[in-house]
């Protein structure tokens, strides 16, 4: 089966296909990881987009139940030098065509993913159209240029309700803006009481779920097309302390008074150099996204730059001088990916906890003495 993709700026790769027969439009990524593509499709956080490996033998080890980190691929295609269709490995189950094909997403092999990674990182990401039809190539630059891209991502991969991950400790109130299960994994491996809710859950509903901590999750697409978000996170800081990974970094400096802004290719990968100004040292991190906070929109703010990009300095992590709030945009869940960052996690519950200590929480007793006081005062008038 011959398949097609063609970019925007006109330039057209002819390769194998795989998965799912079909088309379909989305911004075309390069990953930069050697292991964890089955981590990479299932990661939430491309949604929309077309994913193209800059490893050259993806599928080697099959793809396994354990690994997937949502309960199903969003991408809207995948793009490899070459795929294994015979994996060796005790844990695979089926192999990455299967994949594909169940979820009907179209894959491309044999092209040079070398000459595209260099395309995407001379020009910066751009549309494209993966296909395995046989339309002529007018009508392909015709439908890639009447196709707008996504800009609903979050909507798509949130949850739509409520549900909960039972533990002893404290409880944090997740907000789902297409989280990978890495995050909750990490907070439930530390006893913590963990409940999950939509992307537009407001700030009264999270407040009705008595949280001691926040978790604002990564997700996909611009910051910007979540308002409703930045607005959430505004009302609720200073109350409750907030940890935000990825997307949820970006929409921590949004409600702070910053601003971001799209790079050119993004930061996609599994071993990305982040300095700690504090410590001076530096972590190899996972990420995955295509916009950051712009360093100059922070000065004026309350927001103190905590982490830096040691490649391109872009900014990494942000904190708030008064509230105790901050976020990262890399992925201490780390999955796929090194485990240097997971420590964040016991920081979020440290702060918790200090926050507990500097603010003790009046007896319910008083509290509800309280209420009935203004309720017959009330009902005296």
């Amino acid at each position: 089966m011959q398949a097609r993709l063609l970019l925007e700026d006109g330039t057209l790769f002819t390769g194998q296909g795989f998965g799912a027969e079909g088309g379909s439009v989305g911004e075309v990524v390069f990953n930069t990881g050697i292991t964890g593509y089955q981590e990479v499709l299932s990661d939430p956080s491309y949604c929309g987009q077309i994913v193209t490996m800059t490893f050259p033998l993806i599928g080697n080890y099959g793809i396994n139940r354990d690994d997937f980190e949502s309960i199903r691929p969003y991408i809207h295609g995948f793009v490899v030098r070459r795929h294994e269709t015979m994996p060796s490995n005790w844990r695979a189950q089926y192999t990455i065509d299967q994949l594909l094909k169940e979820y009907g997403i179209v894959g491309i092999s044999d092209i040079d993913t070398r000459m595209l990674t260099r395309i995407l990182r001379q020009h910066g990401t751009m549309k494209g159209i993966l296909t395995t039809g046989n339309e002529r190539i007018e009508e392909l630059k015709e439908r890639l240029g009447t196709t707008a891209l996504l800009r609903d991502q979050v909507a798509r991969t949130s949850t739509k309700s409520v549900f909960s991950s039972p533990g002893e400790k404290e409880r944090i109130v997740l907000v789902d803006y297409g989280a990978k299960s890495g995050i909750l994994r990490e907070l439930t491996k530390r006893g913590c009481d963990v409940v999950v809710v939509p992307q537009d859950a407001t700030a009264e509903e999270i407040r009705r779920l008595s949280p001691d901590g926040i978790q604002l999750s990564n997700g996909p697409g611009d910051p910007k097309d979540v308002p409703h978000a930045v607005n959430t996170i505004r009302e609720l800081l200073g109350q409750y302390p907030i940890f935000g990974i990825c997307l949820g970094h970006q929409l921590f400096a949004l409600a702070c008074g910053a601003d971001t802004d799209k790079l050119k290719f993004g930061h996609r990968g599994g071993n990305h150099p982040v300095k700690e100004l504090e410590s001076g040292r530096c972590f190899i991190t996972s990420q995955n996204h295509g916009y950051t906070v712009k360093e100059e929109s922070v000065v004026g703010t309350e927001l103190e730059v905590t982490h830096i990009n040691n490649n391109d300095k872009t900014i990494e992590g942000l904190k708030h001088k008064r509230f105790p709030a901050f976020s990262v945009q890399y992925h201490p869940e780390a999955a796929p990916g090194p485990y240097d960052s997971s420590y964040l996690f016991d920081r979020f519950l440290e702060m918790i906890r200090d926050n507990k200590i500097a603010n003790p929480e009046r007896p319910r007793q008083a509290q509800l003495s309280e209420t009935l006081r203004g309720e017959l005062q009330y009902a005296q008038k």
